[in-house]
């Protein structure tokens, strides 16, 4: 049964926001609405003006045998300044400061909303990039890595500090969570979550020191696999144990007293 135009668009702009990275045959829609190709092309020529001019990213065609369309969720870098400035805003001087230095963003990577927005912000880096697999520790660092991997549309896998039997035979590593620390800890990751020769993108929530990024690298090449990137949501420590990796926001002062912060954008969109 055909259904009206007007229908159509709406039915298939949903489908692409559902299904971002992913690679659609045109007969694909074809078949679904009862519509010759060259009305479907019309149709993407249309979705494509739309996603544009509202700054939603892009559809992207394909021709061949790989041939079909896919939508990529770009965000230029203007409104990606914005999207940052957005998040710092939210957690600029508020009372944050936990126990041993660490920094309160479960409320934020908690919620939904600013999730979707930090996904889609890390992912539009990434998205003419060849990466396979989101690599990441538990915990706070896994609603970031599933937000990034759906807009992706690639598998993330989660580091553990101790192995389940749940998740069979494991490759475990020590590492030292803090560079200026002697205390060792250790990560652990099953062998059937990552192919050898993985392409990986890193994610964290926090970095101090860089320990546990670096154990995150050491854990990748235990996999034969290739760290394309590293990023945090937020940076502490301006002297990290490790040199190649990116931050959206970086703490610039710490007030003990009122347990206020004050943060500022850090090197994702310069580095």
């Amino acid at each position: 049964m055909k259904i009206k135009r007007s229908e159509r668009l709406v039915d298939m702009t949903i489908f692409f926001l559902e299904n971002p990275k992913k690679i659609t045959p045109l007969n694909f829609f074809s078949e679904k609405y009862q519509a010759a190709k060259s009305s479907i092309s019309e149709d993407l020529t249309i979705i494509t003006s739309i996603f544009e001019e509202n700054k939603m990213g892009a559809l992207i065609t394909y021709a061949g045998a790989r041939g079909g369309v896919e939508y990529q969720p770009q965000i230029e870098e203007k409104e990606l300044e914005k999207e940052l400035e957005k998040i710092k805003n939210e957690i600029n001087h508020s009372k944050r400061l936990l126990p041993g230095g660490y920094i309160y963003t479960s409320d934020l990577l908690s919620n939904p909303e600013w999730l979707k927005r930090i996904g889609k912000i890390i992912a539009s880096k990434y998205i003419d990039q060849e990466i396979d697999t989101i690599m990441t520790i538990s915990t706070k660092g896994v609603p970031i890595a599933q937000a990034v991997a759906y807009q992706l549309n690639v598998p993330f896998v989660i580091v553990r500090k101790s192995s389940k039997v749940t998740e069979g035979s494991t490759v475990s590593i020590n590492y030292q969570p803090r560079s200026s620390s002697q205390e060792v800890e250790k990560m652990a990751l099953s062998k059937n979550s990552l192919k050898a020769g993985s392409k990986l993108l890193l994610i964290d929530d926090f970095l101090r020191g860089g320990g546990t990024m670096a154990g995150l690298e050491r854990m990748a090449e235990e996999f034969e696999s290739e760290v394309v990137d590293a990023v945090v949501f937020l940076e502490h420590d301006s002297q990290a144990s490790i040199e190649d990796y990116r931050s959206l926001l970086k703490i610039q002062s710490i007030d003990p007293e009122t347990l206020k912060i004050k943060v500022e954008l850090g090197n994702f969109l310069t580095n």
